[in-house]
């Protein structure tokens, strides 16, 4: 793929060592996969100096693919996927320093507060830049008080923070949000080339972690209430999690072993949407939607709640997908699954209108062109010189 300079930069730009990094990148989750595509098409298209730093060790491959061109540093400290210990902190903290000033980056973005936190630490009196990479709302920290209280303590040595949306930056205080910058999830190119036009396998899918505000109970029971009715439909919900036990308990329970299925974290998304008829998420809060977006990139009808931050900011309710509501959650998205059901036509409409409307505003080139000229911005010594939302 030919590079295109960045909009912002076609003037100024310049070539940059650019240091990323993230806890892990062994596990399947949203930060994760955006990281890997941004970091391999910074390096492929754009020609920057790209490293990947994370604390895996040197076993685990990571989950999503990585262009070659960008060069991995794996610590090797801690389990990536628990809680960090006082211990491990401290020891992480010394060693990005150590890591982080030896390869001398322009520029540093660290993922998720998981690296943004002691990397923020690490880095204080380098004079390398950080830019912290948020993926999360703010709800996610009100019952995580100390997590919340590290990152306030950080965000002094924190040059901006990027967040998913300017609604997102709304929700936290004034002196955190001075600093904040949107910046979109973008959908890579996988996406561009899955869609072949609509399916009629008459299967529901979803995906997401297994955890109590991605909604899978809800789905569920939606599912199993309309199961009699629609007897040659499917669920598939992809996924790991700590409640993948309750679900699978749950599938039992309600006799649809043979209707639903589970087979757990997959790196071929893509191709799985491409075999689904449409798509559902149960969420009660997303920070982007990332599967809902590459949902319509791949041409597919979707299903979510009209309160679902993130997703509610994707949809055109009833032109690109549907939004449902009421006080009964289980009865608002069985009538959403059920519409798309019954009509292949309001499907397949709604899949291409969806399609379109995605790569207009997240095509992995546009989201780029915003990346680049953040870091561009980030190099240069006065803060009032980065680019605003």
């Amino acid at each position: 793929m030919k590079a295109r300079p960045s909009s912002a930069g076609r003037h100024r730009r310049r070539i940059l060592k650019v240091l990323f990094a993230i806890k892990g990148l062994n596990t399947a989750g949203g930060a994760e996969r955006v990281i890997c595509d941004v970091t391999s098409y910074l390096a492929d298209c754009r020609g920057h100096e790209v490293s990947l730093l994370t604390f895996d060790g040197e076993d685990p491959e990571p989950f999503y693919p990585v262009s070659r061109a960008v060069r991995p540093v794996r610590l090797g400290i801690g389990d990536t996927r628990s809680s960090t210990s006082l211990p491990i902190l401290l020891r992480r903290v010394w060693a990005l320093r150590r890591a982080v000033v030896l390869r001398a980056p322009d520029v540093v973005v660290a993922f998720m507060h998981s690296m943004f936190v002691p990397m923020a630490f690490a880095l204080s009196g380098t004079g390398i830049p950080l830019i912290a990479s948020e993926h999360i709302v703010r709800d996610y920290y009100r019952s995580r008080r100390l997590q919340f209280a590290l990152f306030a303590a950080a965000m002094p040595l924190i040059r901006c923070v990027t967040v998913l949306s300017d609604s997102i930056a709304r929700g936290y205080p004034r002196w955190i949000r001075r600093k904040m910058i949107a910046v979109t999830n973008p959908i890579g190119p996988t996406f561009q080339r899955a869609w072949e036009g609509p399916k009629d396998s008459r299967r529901i899918l979803s995906i997401g972690r297994f955890s109590k505000r991605k909604g899978h109970a809800t789905l569920l029971a939606a599912f199993a209430s309309l199961a009699e009715e629609f007897p040659d439909w499917s669920l598939r919900i992809l996924g790991d999690g700590v409640l993948r036990p309750a679900i699978q308990a749950e599938v039992e329970r309600l006799g649809l072993q043979e209707r639903v299925s589970l087979p757990g974290a997959v790196t071929d998304v893509a191709g799985e949407l491409a075999n689904a008829s449409f798509f559902a998420l149960a969420s009660r809060y997303e920070s982007f939607g990332l599967v809902f977006a590459e949902a319509m990139a791949c041409g597919k009808a979707s299903v979510a709640f009209a309160d679902c931050q993130g997703v509610n900011e994707l949809v055109e309710d009833g032109e690109t997908g549907l939004l449902v509501n009421g006080p009964d959650r289980i009865q608002a998205m069985a009538s959403g699954l059920r519409r798309l059901m019954v009509d292949a036509k309001t499907r397949e409409a709604m899949g291409k209108r969806a399609r379109q409307s995605v790569f207009r505003r997240f095509a992995i080139d546009r989201v780029c062109d915003r990346w680049e000229e953040i870091l561009q911005s980030a190099t240069r010594p006065a803060m009032a010189r980065m680019p605003t939302r």
